[in-house]
Formats: structure tokens, C-alpha cells, sequence
């Protein structure tokens, strides 16, 4: 039966990333560089494993092969697939230009789901941006044109990024994070990404990364942008709480507790809990689960039906579910 635990992390080396990862957030990686920590991931090209109790070890996925259906929740009929995916990224250079495809085409021509994202950013320098959408209207055969000689970011809309801010990255969105921005991300649970421009960067084997601009031209919509938002708190005793995004595939919500924060995980969705400051203590009111002592950097996994769970303690987590 699954249980409420901590998950490892599965750890990229992408030539952007930092240190900031270890550092700040005690994340455990022989990477040199680390650029993504996958805190919860059910996704093949990188898996979190059970960090306690009778499943320790496990990847997760594996662990919840023929239980999916009931941790997940009743929200999450499709028992033979995770829904999303959450990371932390230290964005120490910038990312490529990129887009990601909707379900319709990502099903069509690479036979998985789409990927719509959201970016809550945890901190980030003075000076840091992101490109997100358009500044202007372009068509696709001046953006074919500006791939190619390599202006393609003259007509992106730059936008600055503080800590606190939060962006929802639609599926079409043209974007990049900038350099000097370590961010929380929730995603649907997909890797698929097209990248439009890369500043003609090599890759340890000394070769430019790969582009995909047909297809990036295919699912780019000129429409998508925006800007950063910081949704209203709500104070109630002992914790605040504020609404980052609620959309078709995942709802995210950002606590702060300054002493403690009672709340249920129903049958309905499993919940995510992402750490992102201080620490202290996860406990449950079902008395065969044992509490879990949590800090920034720790990712737990609750199970559908998990039922009242109290975090005491300082700390900020971002609860996440479907």
C-alpha cells in the first residue's frame, strides 16, 4: 500500500545550470552542474525514488504500478499515466529559446501528452528577464527569418522576474528563462520541447544543439504572453495561503506557515508538498503514518486519501495536485 513519503530527486547536468541547487536547497548529485532537480517525476527519462519506510528505493512509478489508480485519486482515472511532473531549475545561464507543443499535436507526432507549465520564482538577480511571448505581431515566415540569422529575440516580449513572481507558461507560448533565476516549476508530465534558438551554444561533445523549428513553427502561437502576477493572500491563524495557478491540468497553491497549517488530503487527488524554505515537521492523523521532519529542498508524496495532515513549523511549500 503506498504511504505518504519523501522522494530523491532525479538530477540533470544541463551546460546552463549551477550550483545553486546543492547549495541552497541540499539537493545530493555527483553532477558537477545542476541545472534540474526532478522532485516529483513518474516520467521515464528521469524517475524520483521513495526515500523511506517499506518502499524505500523504489522509483516511485514502479512503486505505483497496479496502485495508481486509487493513490492518485478519482480525478486521475488514467492509471497507467502520472499526470504531472514538478522541478526545481537554477537557470545560472540563460535557457534556449523554445516552445512546447498542445496534447493534440504532441499526441499526433510524438505520440505523448503536451506541456503547459507554470513558473513560481524562488529567487532571482537584480537584473534578471525572461522572454515570454511576443513584443509584436510576427508572422511565420519572419520568424522562420529571424531563427535563421538569429534576431528571433528582438521581437520577444522581455519581462523582468523577481522572487515571489509567478508566470503560467502555456502550451504555444514562445519562451526562456533568463540567466540568474532559480524557479519552481509544475508541468504536465511530458519532455517534450522545441528548441527555436540556442545562442549558438556547443554541447560537451563540442556540436551545436539540436534545433527543431519546424516543428516549433507548427505549435507557436503569437497570442500567448504576458506577465508576472502575484495572486492575493489569504492570512488565516498560523499560515497564509495564495492561489498560484489553477488551470485543465494541475492547481498549485504557495503556504507560508509561521506556526502551523491543517489540511486534508481527500480521495479526490493525490497532493505534492515542495519545500522551498525553512523547515519542520509533517505529521498525520492517521496513526499508522509515521511524521516526516521536512526542510527546504524536501519533496513529499501523498497519496490519494492520505486524509488530515498538519505542517508545524517556518517554512514556505508549494501544495500541489490534479
Amino acid at each position: 500500500m503506498m504511504y505518504p513519503t519523501r522522494l530523491i530527486p532525479e538530477t540533470k547536468d544541463y551546460l546552463w545550470g549551477g550550483s545553486r541547487l546543492k547549495e541552497e536547497f541540499g539537493i545530493v548529485s555527483e553532477e558537477k552542474i545542476l541545472a534540474e532537480a526532478w522532485m516529483l517525476s513518474c516520467n521515464p527519462a528521469g524517475e524520483s525514488i521513495i526515500a523511506e519506510g517499506a518502499l524505500k528505493g523504489i522509483p516511485l512509478r514502479q512503486a505505483l504500478f497496479g496502485k495508481a489508480e486509487e493513490a492518485l485519486g478519482k480525478k486521475n482515472p488514467v492509471s497507467s499515466f502520472f499526470p504531472i511532473l514538478i522541478k526545481l531549475i537554477d537557470a545560472q545561464k540563460a535557457l534556449s529559446i523554445q516552445v512546447h507543443p498542445s496534447d493534440g499535436y504532441a499526441m499526433e507526432i510524438e505520440g505523448g501528452f503536451g506541456k503547459t507549465e507554470m513558473w513560481y520564482v524562488l529567487d532571482a538577480k537584480e537584473d534578471a528577464f525572461l522572454y515570454y511571448g511576443f513584443c509584436a505581431p510576427v508572422s511565420k515566415d519572419e520568424m522562420k527569418k529571424r531563427i535563421e540569422n538569429n534576431t528571433i529575440t528582438e521581437v520577444l516580449q522581455k519581462v523582468p522576474a523577481k522572487k515571489g513572481d509567478t508566470f503560467f507558461i502555456q502550451a504555444g507560448t514562445i519562451h526562456a528563462i533568463g540567466e540568474g533565476i532559480v524557479i519552481a516549476e509544475v508541468q504536465q508530465n511530458s519532455d517534450t520541447t522545441y528548441r527555436v534558438y540556442d545562442f549558438d551554444r556547443v554541447g560537451t561533445d563540442g556540436k551545436k544543439r539540436e534545433l527543431h523549428v519546424e516543428k516549433a513553427l507548427d505549435v507557436i502561437r503569437t497570442d500567448l504572453g504576458g506577465s508576472a502576477y502575484r495572486p492575493e493572500e489569504k492570512v488565516f491563524s498560523g499560515y497564509t495561503l495564495s492561489e498560484l495557478s489553477s488551470c485543465d491540468y494541475f492547481t498549485v497553491e504557495k503556504f507560508s506557515v509561521s506556526t502551523f497549517s491543517t489540511l486534508v488530503c481527500g480521495e479526490e487527488s493525490f497532493v505534492s508538498l515542495l519545500f522551498t524554505e525553512g523547515a519542520g515537521e509533517l505529521s498525520f492523523s492517521n496513526a499508522s503514518y509515521a511524521p516526516i521532519s521536512v526542510k527546504k529542498g524536501d519533496s513529499v508524496f501523498l497519496p490519494a486519501g492520505t486524509g488530515e495532515y498538519t505542517v508545524k513549523g517556518s517554512c514556505e511549500f508549494l501544495k500541489s495536485f490534479c
